[in-house]
């Protein structure tokens, strides 16, 4: 279906649009596995420990669920250096400077390495604290705490890896990170299924099984990562020697933040955003929180598409302002848009026709399944904002217009999606459906301020301005 659907795309394009047609495709296939593929792989902790039966299943994917904000929370810190880094290795590697694109991925390495130590001992002592503020009871404190304390231990390992993806990412190279993130994630669902329900002679340990593989699979990550960045056979253009300078360089480093650090506040406003949203949600009880939980983690497949075809956006249109090629920064930006578009369609589509059997794979409860199905419909909606609010963000990333996407997600998340929630929610007594009715209208309004920014073409002169501010 996606053949068909870029050939006919593909076929109606002139002949320098092809080539840019070829050069997209060549970025976003990638990092679209990548992603759709970790998506999945990630939905297997709750998938699995749903499956877990009698009471014990739903406690189980409610308490992943309550631990899943604020882990995105904490690691919302490392947007500011990953969104910088991405930007500022394609802008070098655009002008030709592969010198200064590896001395950007060497700094980053060190300041994930020491921002992730830090937040995973932040997150390990605060546990109990987190699950408690977000609502958990009797059925889910216990577990959840443990499985947050795990899942905070993998963190410096996972900031490790984010730190190289987005250096290798704003090369263009997006085959390597699929490759390694894949490989760990299938080997996560080998360990879920071990530790989850006692296989092979081990106790079988629920939860908490499904947090240790997991964090087993970031070590494994990690360390192809680090394999790649490390590796004398020239595995990427990015790999550096292990032996070299590793002072902190502070002029790379004002870059990064200066580029990154709108992006990390956008990314703590989404993450608390996203903590009160669940925290409206999870009053209704139970039942009704597993529901909320695996339409969000069944949506998360919907973010993968618009989501590499914003990676490709970042990288193409970096590396074109790098050369100061801004009528191929424009041009790619358009087709990559207008291709989310379509690709966001055909999702939104499946999500109608089977959000009661999506649900299913979930839970052996009825209740809950038909709640989650009805969710998905609703998700369906939201398709045609989405393109919009991830991909054209990318291309306002990679001309380091990051403010935008701040505003965006400041207002959508806050004054719409939260806002809203409650009011649908707790005044109007919507219940689970107005709470995702105003996730609609939040994917709505980020879309359309976004959208404005783009038309303006404002963003094609950030990076000159930047530069001279620096």
């Amino acid at each position: 279906m996606f053949k068909r659907l870029f050939k006919a795309k593909r076929d109606s394009l002139s002949a320098r649009d092809q080539n840019i047609w070829k050069t997209i495709i060549a970025i976003t296939l990638p990092a679209f596995i990548e992603l759709v593929m970790s998506t999945l792989f990630g939905m297997v902790d709750m998938v699995m420990v749903g499956q877990i039966k009698g009471e014990a299943g739903k406690a189980g994917i409610a308490a992943i669920g309550l631990t899943n904000q604020p882990f995105f929370l904490l690691f919302a810190v490392f947007a500011a250096v990953n969104v910088g880094t991405t930007t500022l290795v394609a802008w070098n590697i655009g002008a030709g400077n592969q010198k200064k694109a590896r001395s950007v991925s060497r700094q980053i390495l060190l300041i994930n390495i020491g921002l992730g130590l830090i937040l995973s001992l932040a997150g390990i002592l605060a546990a109990r604290y987190i699950i408690a503020f977000m609502g958990g009871n009797e059925d889910t404190m216990e577990i959840g705490t443990q499985y947050f304390q795990i899942i905070s231990a993998g963190l410096v390992f996972q900031a490790v890896t984010a730190g190289v993806t987005a250096s290798l990412r704003g090369a263009g190279e997006t085959k390597i990170p699929m490759l390694y993130n894949l490989g760990a994630n299938f080997l996560n669902v080998i360990g879920n299924y071990i530790l989850i329900y006692g296989k092979l002679g081990l106790p079988e340990l629920g939860v908490q099984g499904a947090a240790i593989s997991t964090t087993i699979s970031k070590v494994i990550a990690c360390t192809f990562a680090l394999y790649v960045l490390f590796s004398k056979k020239g595995i990427s253009r990015m790999s550096i020697p292990l032996k070299g300078n590793y002072r902190l360089d502070f002029s790379i480093i004002k870059q990064v933040f200066n580029i990154g650090f709108p992006a990390a506040i956008e990314q703590v406003i989404i993450q608390s955003g996203l903590m009160m949203f669940a925290r409206t949600v999870s009053v209704l009880g139970t039942a009704e929180f597993a529901a909320h939980q695996i339409g969000l983690n069944i949506n998360g497949l919907t973010f993968a598409p618009s989501m590499a075809f914003g990676v490709a956006a970042t990288t193409l249109v970096g590396q074109s302002l790098g050369a100061n090629k801004l009528e191929d920064a424009q041009r790619y930006s358009s087709l990559v848009h207008r291709l989310a578009i379509g690709v966001a369609c055909f999702v939104g589509l499946n999500f109608i026709i089977f959000s009661y059997p999506m649900a299913r794979i979930y839970t052996s409860d009825l209740e809950v399944a038909r709640m989650a199905g009805t969710v998905l419909k609703i998700v369906a909606l939201a398709q045609l904002g989405m393109p919009s609010q991830l991909t054209l963000s990318g291309v306002l990333r990679g001309a380091g217009d990051t403010m935008y996407p701040l505003y965006a997600s400041a207002f959508g998340i806050w004054f719409v999606r939260v806002l809203l929630a409650h009011v649908f929610v707790h005044v109007l007594g919507w219940g689970l459906i107005g709470a995702w009715v105003a996730l609609v209208l939040d994917q709505y309004t980020r879309g359309g301020i976004i959208f404005l920014r783009y038309r303006s073409g404002k963003w094609k002169y950030i990076k000159s301005r930047t530069e001279v501010a620096s």
